[in-house]
């Protein structure tokens, strides 16, 4: 007769945690909290439960605080002035240097170009300067430096109507000019994208209006500018 296999013991399933101290709610959540503590890099310091857990009807309720200190990647520039900051497009700004190192762009239009961007309200795109308000802020330095040249408000005329042609300026009624907004922008990216939806209303949808085409679109003969030290006389050439 074949003896019958002894009896198996019952396999009782590991536990994570003792017996008498079960995870209960709490642990569970300084689990959590320790797990987003590790992804920023931070250590954690989680109150025990008696100082995170109220009753109240309806069952515990747990608040959890992290304390995070580092380089606040959403914080302010810190800017020269108390006008705050414009965002420039980096195309642009090298654009402005070509064109007036090759003599297209005069400095009283980057003069007037300049003090309407940095006149703008912000998450508008629009500043309310008439002309002649242009004209008397570019001329603020005249008592304090003697000799200073003066602008005029038919040369601050003149730049303006260029500026509009060239699509980095455009009239917005009663007296008010509007920025090219992906040139130059006071404002956040939600701010920008409502700018150019309402432009684009404005202008029909059209692809090829205003801001989409920058200029001057036809640029004339370009004199080389010398910018280094001419030889001296009797030096080799």
């Amino acid at each position: 007769m074949t003896p019958e296999p002894p009896a198996r013991a019952q396999r009782r399933p590991n536990h994570t945690t003792p017996p008498d101290a079960p995870k209960n709610g709490d642990d569970v959540l300084d689990d959590i909290v320790s797990l987003l503590a590790g992804h920023i890099g931070q250590p954690t310091n989680v109150a025990p439960p008696s100082a995170r857990r109220s009753t109240s009807r309806g069952g515990p309720r747990v608040q959890i605080s992290i304390d995070y200190s580092g380089n606040d990647p959403r914080s302010i520039h810190n800017m020269a002035g108390e006008d705050g900051y414009s965002i420039t497009s980096n195309w642009f700004a090298q654009w402005m240097a070509k064109l007036l190192v090759a003599g297209v762009l005069s400095r009283s239009q980057a003069a007037v170009f300049l003090y309407v961007a940095g006149g703008q309200k912000k998450g508008t795109g629009i500043t309310s300067y008439t002309q002649q308000q242009i004209t008397d802020g570019l001329n603020g330095l005249l008592d304090d430096v003697p000799g200073a040249k003066k602008i005029t408000r038919p040369t601050v005329n003149k730049a303006v109507k260029t500026l509009m042609e060239w699509g980095w300026l455009e009239s917005a009624g009663y007296g008010r000019i509007r920025l090219n907004v992906t040139l130059w922008f006071t404002g956040n990216s939600g701010e920008q994208k409502n700018v150019l939806e309402e432009i684009a209303s404005d202008h029909g949808n059209e692809p090829e209006a205003f801001p989409h085409k920058v200029g001057p679109k036809c640029l004339p003969g370009q004199q080389m500018l010398d910018f280094e030290e001419p030889p001296a006389r009797g030096a080799a050439g």
